[in-house]
């Protein structure tokens, strides 16, 4: 067992035991079918990656996304800080004869990637929040902003740390916006960053990003906020965020 002091940066124990999980990539897509944000997100992708070029998925999973536009034409790499999760990713592309490219890597220690490498990138299912502590979060967004090229699109998911006047799902965290809860498949309780639209906000636009879209998402069955312009910040559960 790997001790606490060797963790990767911006890594805690819930995500690395999350991470090591041959289990958690095999259940994966199981465990999240039929939830909305599954096609919102690729939706909202799909209108802000408009035509083919070089993308980056970066937390990218059992790679849902990256198969998605690697069928549309687009160059792909998913990065992901889990061998059984890029497993899984290169068994699906396989199956269906697509070329999607894999790199194991921490996300906060993205120095392999080519400065401007990038017309699109994208960092989905609140993965940014999963990162522990605000400077490796900040780290992993001037990464992003350094391997797009000018003009590049970022697309991602928050949640939402006002939700319902309160801070959402789980119990308070060691920093002001996490919270902790468990995880449904062992390990230590995983630790999820909520974010205020402003802080958002003042991130992306210290990283050198200007937000091109800012979608307030609800936990209905078709994941929309009914009337998304009364109080969106108090009442959405989580937001889609497009900057460039």
């Amino acid at each position: 067992m790997t001790p606490d002091w060797q963790l990767p940066p911006g890594t805690d124990r819930g995500l690395w035991d999350y991470v090591s999980s041959d289990r958690v990539a095999r259940e994966y897509d199981a465990a999240l079918a039929g939830t909305p944000l599954l096609d919102l997100d690729l939706q909202f992708a799909d209108r802000h990656f408009p035509t083919p070029g070089r993308l980056v998925d970066l937390g990218c999973g059992t790679g849902r996304l990256l198969v998605h536009f690697a069928r549309r034409g687009f160059s792909c790499l998913g990065v992901d800080l889990s061998p059984a999760m890029l497993e899984v990713v290169g068994e699906k592309a396989e199956r269906e004869g697509l070329a999607v490219d894999r790199l194991q890597a921490n996300l906060v220690e993205l120095d392999p990637l080519p400065d401007a490498g990038f017309d699109y990138a994208a960092c989905l299912f609140s993965t940014l929040g999963m990162i522990h502590g605000r400077e490796d979060r900040q780290r992993f967004l001037a990464h992003v902003r350094r391997t797009l090229k000018p003009g590049g699109v970022f697309v991602l998911p928050a949640h939402s740390a006002r939700y319902r006047l309160g801070w959402g799902l789980g119990k308070p965290g060691p920093e002001p916006g996490d919270r902790t809860m468990p995880q449904h498949r062992g390990g230590a309780e995983l630790t999820l960053h909520h974010y205020t639209r402003n802080e958002l906000a003042g991130e992306l636009t210290a990283a050198g990003f200007r937000i091109r879209e800012w979608r307030p998402l609800g936990l209905g069955r078709s994941g929309r906020l009914q009337c998304p312009h009364i109080l969106p910040g108090v009442r959405a559960y989580g937001f889609l965020v497009a900057a460039e």
